[in-house]
């Protein structure tokens, strides 16, 4: 049982980069968790929904490479099903009940991820209808799993 995340760019802020390795560190003391940071696509001087589309499909290779054949893919997007930090818990704990030795959850790049990505992905989440800059993201959903680790461990957590 084990968590990757395959994300679209750095982690260019120092507070940003920051929050994540502490995030990660506190989450590797209770289950094993990886990132896999893949580069993102310059954007077109001139955008066009042409151009955003090829973009996105290059972005959308990169990641479809990395997903294992039998990961249970979890895109992050707008449109995603939105959890509480309880159901969150539950939903993992159930994965892994279920014999998902790898939960891997996709956080794309700036325009968002490729139909072809979204196909590959069992289900969508989203942290809410707002609009997050995908560093943002990618520290909010390390937080949200480590407290569904502890929920799951039976810890505290704060409320």
């Amino acid at each position: 049982m084990a968590v990757t995340i395959i994300c679209v760019g750095k982690l260019r802020e120092k507070y940003f980069a920051d929050a994540a390795e502490e995030y990660m560190k506190r989450l590797k003391r209770i289950m094993p968790v990886s990132v896999i940071e893949l580069p993102d696509e310059p954007e077109p001087a001139q955008p066009s929904d042409k151009l955003n589309e090829a973009v996105m499909k290059r972005e959308g290779e990169k990641i479809l490479q990395k997903i294992g054949q039998h990961d249970h893919v979890i895109a992050m997007c707008i449109d995603g099903r939105q959890y509480e930090s309880t159901e969150l818990a539950a939903k993992m704990s159930s994965l892994f009940t279920q014999g998902k030795s790898n939960v891997t959850f996709l956080i794309g790049g700036s325009l968002g991820l490729h139909a072809d990505v979204l196909r590959r992905a069992n289900e969508r989440m989203s942290m809410s209808k707002m609009t997050f800059p995908h560093q943002l993201a990618r520290v909010m959903l390390l937080e949200q799993l480590f407290r569904a680790a502890k929920i799951n461990a039976g810890e505290r957590y704060h409320k």
